[in-house]
């Protein structure tokens, strides 16, 4: 099993006031609502600037001291992780989620950027041009990649990867929990992940992305994953043994080539989809 890493990195601006509220226990608890542009070539080899609305949640002491200090429109860094959670709807059906929670957060100037540092969406909030959307996981793969191809012939290929961490319990004890994550990955780099077998250890690098889609009865539902733009085949020595070692493959190819193109119309949510 691959030792795991899960980290998340995002700079955007803050699309609505973020709202402070406590637990029974006393704990409090800042959701925040971030948005920002991500600049990726599209199928057209041209450039393009794809937006994404992530809710981000900080506890404790630090989201009491940051309550005061961010507005509407504040531009951040977020430093934090995936949470995966589930629970049981009202209907009885498991639901999960993939959420991000906030380790640091810090208020930040608009920096460089030429022109209006901002970009203003259907709903009248404000988007940061040049966001920053980085996620970085090391795991295990929950079951075999699935590759297929695009109507206009693009290859993509599906995996998820259970993320493991390990963190000391409130009693000193050490304890364990997984998180599972959707990958995608696109092109020459789907082509090279559709070997990956259950098992198999991966570092991923990509950016956070929303789905949306409707079930059987109708109601709207959202998912979140990760939109691989670098995977790498974790590998172990002769003799190491264990489920997903590799020894004939140490990293995936075709990583760089064409991994940051996407089928922008295809995987992106309208705005008035979003769940805020």
């Amino acid at each position: 099993m691959a030792r795991g890493l899960n980290n998340v990195y995002l700079v955007g601006t803050l699309v609505q006031k973020p709202e402070l509220r406590y637990t029974p226990g006393g704990l409090a608890i800042l959701e925040m609502n971030l948005a920002g542009n991500d600049n990726v070539i599209g199928d057209d080899d041209r450039p393009r600037e794809l937006a994404w609305y992530h809710r981000v949640t900080l506890f404790g002491a630090q989201a009491e001291m940051m309550a005061d200090q961010l507005e509407e429109g504040t531009a951040v860094f977020v430093e934090g992780r995936l949470n995966y959670r589930t629970w049981e709807a009202q209907d009885g059906q498991k639901r999960s989620a993939l959420d991000v929670n906030a380790q640091r957060v810090d208020v930040i100037t608009m920096g460089v950027r030429s022109g209006e540092a901002t970009v203003v969406d259907a709903r009248g909030q404000h988007r940061l041009k040049d966001a920053l959307n980085q996620v970085l996981i090391v795991g295990n793969l929950t079951r075999d990649a699935e590759m297929r191809s695009t109507p206009s012939g693009a290859s993509v290929t599906r995996f998820g990867v259970a993320v493991n961490e390990r963190f000391r319990g409130k009693g000193g004890d050490d304890q364990e929990r997984t998180h599972f994550v959707d990958v995608t990955v696109w092109r020459d780099l789907a082509e090279g992940c559709e070997s990956l077998r259950k098992g198999d250890g991966v570092f991923v690098i990509g950016r956070l992305v929303n789905d949306s889609w409707t079930d059987k009865e109708g109601n709207r539902r959202f998912t979140t994953r990760l939109e691989g733009q670098r995977v790498e085949f974790i590998t172990r020595g002769p003799g190491s043994g264990g489920a997903g070692t590799r020894t004939e493959r140490s990293v995936a190819t075709g990583a760089q080539a064409r991994s940051s193109k996407l089928d922008i119309d295809e995987e992106f949510p309208p705005e008035e989809d979003l769940p805020f």
